[in-house]
């Protein structure tokens, strides 16, 4: 982006910061306002119409995100450059577009420089103000919050007054303890804590350089709505409204995944999981078991967890500073001390162990899952599982297991025909298969 362009649409971004209770990116009103060159949106539309055959302004302002009426010196320097001619009348004042020969060599040529079509890109400057507009540390999140967030799992009272500082500090964490007890679960709920949604660009572009930044596995879209009371217009569809992102990641990590990575063939990027993760949590689950070691992996991240930003290499060689705005949570069976020494540990100021429920939470969570199955609660099966199944070989108490083990009950009366029951002979009949794959508990 040009530096006498930055500015501008910096400014833009700040001014809808300043202007909403929350961060909405303002719909540019100009093509100085996208922070982009006239020669880039160019580039969109030629290789939009080469795929497509032929498109409407409308259609072609939808596809790349931008508003139609900011694209209008852009058709006519195309048709003016014998780029693309008007193939037909559109309904209200539009045409429709198709390209030329010499319009089909451009596009041709742009498609093998980068394969990309589809929404204008976001310059960097500008996501890095979103990030540092939405960051979970501007949050507070107090009690309330929490007990809404895990209103449908059961948290003892002590658990509680151990997760809520470190989900108000957004400083990383290590969540450790026996599996089977919840750990991701509670990981997942704490980014519900915090605000339930953010904006995020769909692609993001540096040094000439297109970084997807948004993935369905990662984000969720939410659905935005206009408002009366909103002091700005449509917001800029270069974005994406989307639930504040919890992104999972287990034994398939490996190091490439947090660095940019770089497609040769299409010529077009993927943001790193630190990117995804911005303004929400990055779940390190089973950490200690990725083919990577845990030194390698804990020290590739002291840095951006003392100094909240990152480095990154792009395709060009270039190296950018990028926000590193998320709560960290590494879930583990070991100690934290096997897998990390002191200097790493103190970057993680909290450690909270997730024990194994007593027995009252067990049939509580019994009772919690029953309802959820519209099945009645039955204390007495319960008393029965436990001192046939459990106390005899010495069995720990999970808290997987009242779901695990109703699930099956479950299973088994909708194929048998019968009604869904907490019984003994039940807890008989599926207490075999289920501890038969998970042995010892």
């Amino acid at each position: 982006m040009p530096a006498t362009e930055a500015p501008a649409a910096a400014g833009s971004l700040l001014a809808s910061i300043l202007s909403e209770d929350t961060f909405r990116p303002a719909e540019p009103k100009n093509i100085e306002e996208t922070g982009l060159t006239a020669a880039l949106i160019e580039t969109l539309i030629l290789k939009y119409l080469s795929l497509i055959g032929s498109a409407s302004g409308r259609q072609i302002a939808d596809n790349i995100c931008l508003p139609f009426m900011i694209l209008d010196a852009i058709f006519t320097s195309l048709r003016q450059r014998q780029l693309l001619i008007n193939s037909g009348s559109a309904q209200l004042n539009d045409f429709v577009f198709t390209l030329t020969d010499q319009g089909r060599q451009r596009a041709k040529a742009a498609l093998e420089q980068c394969s990309y079509i589809g929404a204008a890109p976001v310059p960097l400057d500008d996501y890095i103000v979103s990030v540092e507009a939405q960051t979970i540390r501007a949050e507070a999140p107090q009690r309330r919050h929490l007990q809404k967030a895990f209103s449908d799992v059961s948290v003892s009272a002590e658990m509680f007054d151990m997760l809520g500082p470190a989900v108000n500090s957004g400083a990383g964490l290590f969540l450790y303890g026996a599996p089977g007890n919840g750990k991701t679960t509670l990981a997942k709920r704490m980014t519900m804590c915090y605000g339930s949604s953010i904006w995020i660009p769909r692609v993001i572009t540096e040094d000439g350089q297109f970084i997807k930044l948004f993935d369905a596995a990662c984000h969720e879209p939410l659905e935005s709505s206009s408002s009366s009371l909103l002091k700005t217009g449509e917001h800029d569809r270069r974005w994406i409204k989307v639930k504040r992102p919890t992104v999972i990641v287990g034994g398939e990590l490996t190091m490439d995944a947090l660095e940019i990575r770089h497609d040769p063939q299409s010529n077009v990027s993927e943001a790193s999981l630190q990117l995804k993760s911005n303004c929400g949590c990055l779940l390190i689950d089973d950490f200690g078991r990725q083919r990577i070691s845990p030194t390698d992996l804990l020290n590739r991240w002291i840095i951006p967890l003392e100094n909240r930003y990152d480095f990154l290499m792009l395709a060009t060689g270039k190296k950018i500073q990028v926000p590193f705005e998320q709560l960290i949570i590494f879930s583990t069976n070991l100690e934290p001390t096997d897998l990390a020494d002191e200097a790493f540990l103190r970057r993680i100021p909290y450690k909270i162990e997730v024990g194994d429920p007593t027995l009252a939470e067990f049939k509580l969570l019994f009772k919690v899952m029953a309802k959820s199955l519209h099945c009645e609660f039955n204390e007495a099966a319960v008393d029965y599982l436990i001192q046939n199944h459990y106390e005899p070989v010495g069995r720990p108490l999970r808290r997987c297991q009242p779901r695990d083990l109703l699930q099956q009950i479950r299973n088994f009366c909708v194929y048998s025909g019968l009604p869904v029951e907490m019984k003994p002979e039940y807890f008989d009949r599926v207490v075999p298969s289920y501890f038969t794959v998970v042995s010892g508990g």
